[in-house]
Order: C-alpha cells, then sequence, then structure tokens
C-alpha cells in the first residue's frame, strides 16, 4: 500500500502524541507514515542557535522538529517506513495539499500557539473542513489517550444520506482493524407537537421519528462483515450531545462531512464542529461524496 498516513508535526506535545496515534494506525494498515512540517518560518524562535550553526533559523527548527517526530514513530513502530518532508507554506494549506495522496491525516488538537481547547486550535478545524481524505483530530485534554492504545469500539455517527456513506465504510474499517465492536448511532428529536397532516405521523410522531432513526441506521450497515460486533442505536436528543456522550466510552468517533460546491471545501455544519470541540476521544471527519 503505497498511499501514507500522514501526519502534521509542530514540536508540540499534541503534534507528537499525534505520532504516536498515526504509527499506530500506519501498522494497523500497512501503510507508511509521512511526517510534514509547514511553516512560514517567522514565527518561530531559533536565532540564536541559527547563528551558531551557520544556518537559517527557520532550517534549524523545521530539522529538529521533523527529527524528533520521526525518531519517536521509528521507536514506537519500528516496522512502519517512515518519511519526513518539510514545506514553506501554511500548515493549513499543506497539510490540505498533502491530503490529496494520503489514506487519512492525524493531527493533534493543539499546536505551539497554545491555541486554548475551546477554540479546538485553527489548523486542526481548517484541515478537516478542506481535506480530501478521512482526517483525524485527537481530542486537546483527552489526546494523551492516544498512547495508550484504547480499545473502546468505534463509534459511527450516521448521517442523513446512510447508504452512500464513506464515513460508515471508514467506521468499518477501522473497527476491523482493531478487532473491537462497531457502534451506529443516530439521534432523533421528539417532535415539539403532533403533526397531523401525514398519515404516518398523526398520533404517534415520535414512535415515527425513532423508527426513521433505526432505518437510518440498518441502512449505514448493509455492508457490514458478519464477524463484526455491532451495535445498532437511535437515541432521542441533539445529534451533537448523543455523539459526545458515545465517545467517552469509544476509541475513536467517526462522522461524515460533505463538500461544499466553492472554495471553502468541505461544510463540516454543526454537528461535526461540536464533537470536534468537545468529544472525549480522538475524532475522524470524513468526506462525503455531494
Amino acid at each position: 500500500m503505497d498511499r501514507p498516513i500522514v501526519v502534521g508535526v509542530d514540536g508540540s506535545g499534541p503534534s507528537l502524541r499525534a505520532v504516536d496515534w498515526a504509527a499506530d494506525e500506519a501498522a494497523l494498515r500497512g501503510a507508511p507514515l509521512r511526517l510534514v512540517y509547514a511553516s512560514l518560518w517567522d514565527r518561530y524562535e531559533g536565532a540564536l542557535l541559527a547563528q551558531e550553526l551557520g544556518r537559517p533559523k527557520e532550517e534549524v527548527m523545521a530539522q529538529d522538529v521533523v527529527g524528533t517526530a520521526r525518531l519517536r514513530a521509528e521507536r514506537r513502530r519500528p516496522g512502519v517506513p517512515v518519511d519526513t518532508v518539510v514545506l514553506g507554506d501554511e500548515p493549513e494549506d499543506g497539510l490540505v495539499r498533502e491530503s490529496h495522496t494520503a489514506l487519512a491525516v492525524v493531527l493533534g488538537c493543539r499546536g505551539r500557539g497554545g491555541v486554548t481547547e475551546a477554540l479546538l486550535g485553527s489548523v486542526s478545524l481548517t484541515v478537516a473542513g478542506r481535506a480530501h481524505c478521512p482526517v483525524i483530530v485527537l481530542r486537546g485534554s483527552h489526546d494523551n489517550r492516544a498512547g495508550s492504545a484504547p480499545r473502546g469500539p468505534v463509534v459511527l455517527g450516521v448521517g442523513e444520506k446512510p447508504t452512500v456513506s464513506a464515513a460508515a465504510r471508514f467506521a468499518v474499517e477501522e473497527a476491523v482493524l482493531r478487532e473491537v465492536p462497531l457502534d451506529a448511532v443516530r439521534a432523533w428529536r421528539h417532535p415539539g407537537h403532533a403533526t397531523t397532516g401525514h398519515p404516518l405521523l398523526a398520533g404517534e410522531p415520535a414512535h415515527f421519528e425513532e423508527q426513521r432513526a433505526a432505518e437510518a441506521v440498518e441502512e449505514a450497515l448493509t455492508d457490514v462483515p458478519d464477524a463484526l460486533r455491532v451495535t445498532r442505536r437511535a437515541v432521542e436528543g441533539h445529534a451533537r450531545d448523543v455523539l459526545i456522550a458515545a465517545s467517552h466510552e469509544a476509541g475513536l468517533l467517526v462522522v461524515g462531512a460533505r463538500h461544499r460546491h466553492g472554495p471553502f471545501g468541505l461544510h463540516l455544519g454543526r454537528v461535526v464542529h461540536g464533537v470536534l470541540h468537545h468529544a472525549a476521544c480522538p475524532v475522524a471527519v470524513v468526506p462525503e461524496a455531494s
């Protein structure tokens, strides 16, 4: 398999934990690992060290970052091929370009800028919204779980068009590779008032909405291997809250996002934004066909 697992690295603790997570993922999939450092240079320190070595400070910083990340990956998974690349570009733009040929892009929740957890991190959010492959974001205060190989189930947030869901396929693959159960969840809302204009809604609107959610879950799982343990759930509540609650016992939460027809790439929507900000496990955002 030639397509790599790409990791955005910047020397921060979260990005190094992303290296751990991505190395494990590469080992599971038999894929190479590609460590990417991208920067416009002028934001970083290191001038004194650069002067001592007679090299530009940006080169010193970049080589130190990718060298440290490479050592970490090789020690964690010695059999995984590791490649490094340094890009003189905005991290968001560089990583989105890398996503064209990647199996997945893995990112820490925060970078060197020290962005607070409440703001997630502009690089992670932007790449998740524009990438051409799945993007896995390791949640802020929970991203240290990446180092302990969590064995919780893979949770799939079943979307509006489950029959053509790339997110469902990705979630099934991950559950099979990890040898853990798949928990497929679809949220539904109790109607504010009974609707009598539709014969199926008359008298039992709540039952109808719950049934629709259950049917959507079934449609999303039409190609699941027989050996995979699957839990199917239709849960009343806001989709964001339902998925965040499920994430507390999960090893990975998988959600889909659809492409916009315009220059801004993926339209994440409020649910995906919500889980990226508040989930208690790594979140995989999978681009869906329009």
